[in-house]
């Protein structure tokens, strides 16, 4: 627990998304936001630089963990994508 609240973490290395679940994450920040665009991963595949449909996104973080963005983190209905102190900070306030 933290400041009250309860933290679930979850390793998705380990324990992968599904597609319903991205599809759900993705759905109040927009799925290029949670898509880790600056990821070696996805220079290895040669798709840096790239423009790089939903779908495919898709696929591609379901295949590769390493091309989601992290840290995810959510509060209530809310997602804040990366580790921005700021964010995660007026994301608790805000419920």
């Amino acid at each position: 627990m933290q400041e009250g609240r309860q933290v679930e973490e979850r390793d998705y290395f380990q324990e992968k998304f599904t597609e319903a679940e991205i599809r759900e994450l993705a759905a109040p920040v927009g799925l290029s936001n949670i898509f880790a665009w600056r990821s070696p991963s996805l220079k290895k595949l040669g798709l840096a630089g790239q423009e790089i449909p939903e779908d495919r996104m898709i696929e591609l973080m379901l295949d590769e963990p390493r091309l989601v963005r992290r840290p995810l983190i959510k509060i209530g209905d809310r997602l804040v994508v990366g580790g921005s102190v700021k964010a995660i900070t007026e994301a608790l306030a805000a419920g």
